[in-house]
């Protein structure tokens, strides 16, 4: 879904009021089937190492996508503060990958599936907000600011997060590596 949210995002902006509700139907399928998948996986007790790494993985690299979508189009964002995201996914993935290697295996953080959460609700109010701006009810800088701050704060608890998983898992990390 990640090449086609970002496909439509960014050529398809010409399809007046459908195109924001398109936008907020993809990633709300996205987010339901993630929230589905793992509530099946476990109900069935189908849980699998590969699954605990791939899930992760998939729906980092759709949000990513949507995150990275905003700083092109009309909103613009500051890749910057998009690249915060992708900064602390690619540390923990490959912190998590690395130590699982070495036998060390590091547990996910309820501050991670909060992460997961704020970047859902980021996204859905930046996409919500573009109804209202594609009827002309919103002013683009008005649009810009209320979706900077949104993101700008799912930023600041994305890199709380990361901080906090380090930190948490820093005797795990020593052990791993040895050092």
């Amino acid at each position: 879904m990640s090449p086609l949210f970002v496909a439509l995002y960014l050529f398809a902006s010409d399809w007046g009021v459908w195109y924001p509700i398109v936008l907020l139907f993809i990633v709300a399928v996205c987010e339901l089937t993630d929230i589905f998948d793992g509530f099946l996986a476990r109900k069935r007790n189908q849980v699998t190492s590969l699954g605990k790494g791939l899930d992760p993985m998939a729906d980092s690299l759709f949000r990513l996508s949507v995150f990275f979508a905003f700083t092109q189009g009309v909103l613009q964002m500051p890749l910057m503060l998009v690249l915060v995201f992708f900064w602390r996914d690619s540390l923990v993935n490959t912190l998590r990958a690395l130590c699982a290697l070495q036998g060390v295996p590091l547990a996910a953080r309820t501050s991670g599936k909060i992460k997961a959460i704020v970047h859902a609700i980021a996204t859905f109010l930046v996409l919500i907000l573009m109804v209202p701006y594609s009827n002309g009810c919103l002013s683009l800088q008005e649009y810009q600011k209320i979706s900077l701050i949104s993101v700008a704060l799912a930023a600041a608890y994305t890199f709380y997060s990361g901080c906090e998983y380090l930190w948490v898992h820093r005797k795990l990390i020593k052990r791993a590596f040895k050092v």
